[in-house]
């Protein structure tokens, strides 16, 4: 579902991403963040949030959609990760659905490719190590992950990063995954599983917006310096 947006002249286009609840959850804090920055403007951009599916497949039709509809010059996937202490950055995407559940559609595939005869992998288009830095000098917990799972959120990061990789149209598109942990009215269900407030986890998504804007190479490709 996508928010309906405000006319908005041609200001460029920032995509961000959340999925619909799953796995018994009532929530999903994913699209909650998503949709609190919705129609907001940053760096002269204009923040269109979507909520997708959790549902493989059907996650990557719709990101194709919004694609074609707003022409987006970055996309930001985020997904939760309940049981992470951080917000984390996801540096690879992986060629497999392997499900340890099923989807909200009941799908649950097992050692499946998300693109057959696709590479093994893809990383991440976005810098990743200067939005870490800038989200703990803001005091957010964060951290570089090399694991998007096999689930649907991989599924997504792997399908968008395919799809830059090989269609002309998405050539200088950047994108790239988050993931956040729990809510701490999720994690109240869970005994010592970790959370996040709602607004913390709206600033760490704003403040990768921006870096992603504002950074073209991250820190490790220009040895330490961000240009």
């Amino acid at each position: 579902m996508v928010v309906p947006a405000k006319p908005s002249g041609a200001s460029p286009v920032v995509l961000v991403t959340g999925f619909d609840p799953f796995g018994g959850q009532r929530v999903n804090p994913s699209w909650q963040a998503v949709q609190a920055l919705h129609d907001s403007r940053i760096a002269g951009h204009r923040v269109v949030g979507a909520e997708l599916p959790t549902v493989f497949v059907k996650c990557l039709q719709a990101m194709r959609g919004l694609l074609r509809q707003h022409r987006p010059t970055l996309v930001i996937c985020t997904g939760q990760a309940g049981g992470r202490t951080a917000i984390s950055l996801e540096r690879v995407a992986i060629n497999v659905d392997d499900a340890r559940i099923a989807d909200n559609a009941g799908a649950q595939p097992v050692d499946r490719a998300v693109v057959p005869q696709g590479p093994a992998a893809y990383f991440t288009g976005l810098p990743i190590k200067a939005m870490l830095q800038a989200m703990l000098d803001a005091g957010i917990n964060a951290e570089v992950s090399q694991t998007a799972g096999t689930f649907v959120c991989n599924h997504l990061f792997f399908g968008l990063m395919h799809r830059i990789a090989t269609r002309p149209v998405a050539a200088g598109l950047r994108g790239g995954f988050i993931h956040i942990p729990y809510l701490p009215e999720q994690a109240a269900r869970f005994p010592g599983v970790p959370s996040m407030s709602l607004a913390t986890m709206v600033e760490a998504l704003r403040i990768a917006v921006a870096c992603a804007l504002a950074v073209e190479k991250d820190i490790a490709e220009t040895g330490g310096q961000l240009h």
